[in-house]
Formats: C-alpha cells, structure tokens, sequence
C-alpha cells in the first residue's frame, strides 16, 4: 500500500463509484466559493440600476443558485444527497471588473463535504446573470469559479492560497 493522494471515486480496478460515508462521523462542514461574470459597463449599470428587462438579476441569481446547491446531487453523478443546513449566495457590483462578484456558502451537519454544493451554487448563480443579461451583452465571461475554503470532516481546514 502507498500513501499517494488516490482519487476517491475510483475503485481499486479504476471504475468509477460513489463513495461509502456510511462510517464516516458526523461534523459539521462548510464550503465558500467564488466566481464571477464580467461584462460592459452598460451592463451592469442596467443590472445595478434594476432596468434588465427580464427583471431583478442580482435577487434572481441568488436565488438560483440556493435551489442550484439543493440539487446538487441530481447533476454530478456521485455527489451524495445532502441535508444542507445553511446556503448563502452574496452578490456584490464590482465597477474594476466590471461586473459582478458571486459568493456561496454552504453548511451541512454530516458525513461528507459541501464543497460541489458551494462550487454548483456559485456556478448556476453565474449562469443565470448570464441568461438574464444575455440580450444585451452575449459578451460576457464567466470566470474565476474556484473553492476558497472549506472546513469539518477529517481533513480539517483548508483555504485558497
């Protein structure tokens, strides 16, 4: 045996498979994403100034990405269902971008992380600024989806450098 980094939803023939949490203590756990869409200027005054045509993006988009983190297990294949305790989506105008900046946060109280719940959340949030903006900046770019802590479970802390 080897104490090598393995990837965890393999098998020891290669296969893929979900992974066995049943042992596993019950912690509680929390994950923090980012992302973020950049965009014209005009854009997001539209967006600040709550003119898009499709409605309130930034309330529109923090509630996609709750539901987004609710439903993650139904997207990735091996993610367990998840009782989530916690899902928080922050938006905040960014003029530098310029654009909007997104962050997610998830919290569970149980066997396995909620780092795919905050990375799906932060994820559809962005995909739904895309959508409710699209018509008039197809332009846009989202980017910079990354975790940037998590914390619980038997690997402990962990933070983005």
């Amino acid at each position: 045996m080897t104490d090598a980094p393995r990837l965890t939803h393999l098998d020891d023939s290669g296969a893929a498979h979900m992974v066995d949490v049943g042992d596993k203590a019950v912690t509680s756990r929390t994950a923090i994403a980012e992302g973020s869409v950049t965009m014209k200027p005009e854009t997001l005054a539209l967006i600040r100034d709550g003119l898009a045509k499709k409605g309130d993006v930034v309330a529109t988009a923090r509630i996609a990405g709750i539901m987004a983190a609710k439903k993650t297990h139904e997207l990735i294949p091996l993610c367990h269902p998840l009782l989530l305790t916690k899902v928080t989506l922050d938006v905040e105008i960014d003029e530098t971008l310029p654009g909007l900046r997104l962050r997610a946060l998830a919290r569970v109280s149980g066997q396995t992380g909620v780092e795919m719940e905050a990375l799906t959340a932060v994820s559809v949030a962005c995909l739904t600024v895309y959508d409710m903006a699209k018509a008039v900046d197809r332009g846009m770019v989202i980017g910079g989806i990354r975790l940037l802590e998590k914390s619980g479970g038997k690997s402990g802390e962990w933070r983005a450098e």
